[in-house]
């Protein structure tokens, strides 16, 4: 028997938990995430441009959000406030999934990922400033924790801040977590007037938007790897993003939010950490080890606060 909706519900976002489906998409998005953040540095390192990466990227987007707007019946939300939203957050997205292909490929994955994994302190801290909002305990504790954390990653004894030393992956990543840490607020304001599903094909819609900007970007003076471990690599790691981006989707219809998030944000860069740390088979130093430690629990913390 199916229950009763809520008034102002839409019959694209189920009201019932359907079991333990949620939580079956939330490991896949862990996993997904998880697998793709260690691995999305190889395809510059096998000779094909980030700038390319990400058009490949992009294109990935597009099926997952035909599906999503299609589970919605294809229903889009167009009104002028919906399409300003869903650009500023397709936006913000795509600007930091341009930075982030660049910032692999300049440092280690295992500590880029856990300091962009610290953009909801950037959310909570708009939503404080902005709407006024106060965060729990936790949350508090969560916001201490990165603050202590994020120097750690990029300081060492002997040689002060690396991005003073010629290092430029720790701002790039802060740069991205900003960039995330924005979208979701604008997130937060967005699902107020529109679904998620038009949020999600606004997303690939301006992810597409940037392809250009990219292509003129990309350096054509040096050789492209156009084989099989070019594009197509690029396109079989993309591509688990694209797909967990989905699993998220539907985590958030049959879950609550207030368990899947803190899963999916402190799972998929810790899955990130261990895998990349396995690959490169490095150990970093030990305030990188506690910085890194620090923000996987500062992200739980500030996930379940949200």
């Amino acid at each position: 028997m199916n229950e009763p909706m809520p008034e102002g519900a839409s019959s694209a976002t189920p009201v019932t938990t359907h079991g333990k489906r949620w939580l079956i998409y939330a490991l896949g998005v862990v996993g997904l995430w998880g697998v793709w953040g260690a691995f999305t540095g190889i395809s510059a390192q096998r000779g094909f441009p980030e700038t390319l990466t990400y058009c490949v990227w992009a294109l990935t987007m597009i099926l997952p959000a035909l599906y999503v707007l299609w589970k919605a019946g294809w229903k889009l939300d167009h009104t002028p406030r919906a399409i300003l939203y869903g650009l500023v957050i397709g936006l913000l997205g795509a600007g930091g999934q341009m930075v982030l292909f660049y910032a692999v490929n300049t440092g280690p994955a295992y500590l880029i990922f856990p300091v962009i994994s610290l953009s909801p302190l950037v959310t909570i801290l708009m939503s404080a400033l902005f709407l006024k909002e106060r965060t729990t305990k936790l949350g508090l504790l969560g916001v201490v924790l990165a603050l202590i954390a994020l120097p750690m990653f990029d300081f060492s004894p002997d040689k002060g801040f690396s991005f003073m030393n010629g290092g430029v992956w720790f701002p790039l990543a802060l740069i991205i977590m900003a960039c995330w840490g924005v979208q979701a607020y604008f997130m937060k304001l967005a699902n107020n007037s529109m679904t998620g599903e038009s949020i999600f094909f606004y997303m690939m819609l301006t992810g597409l938007m940037l392809i250009p900007v990219a292509l003129m970007m990309t350096d054509v003076s040096k050789p492209i790897n156009f084989g099989l471990d070019g594009p197509w690599l690029a396109a079989s790691i993309q591509i688990l993003n694209a797909i967990g981006a989905l699993c998220l989707v539907f985590a958030f219809r049959y879950g609550k939010a207030i368990v899947v998030a803190p899963l999916t944000n402190a799972g998929g860069p810790l899955v990130t950490a261990v895998i990349s740390l396995i690959v490169a088979n490095v150990i970093p130093g030990e305030l990188k080890i506690v910085g890194l430690v620090l923000a996987v629990i500062a992200s739980a913390l500030l996930a379940l606060a949200a």
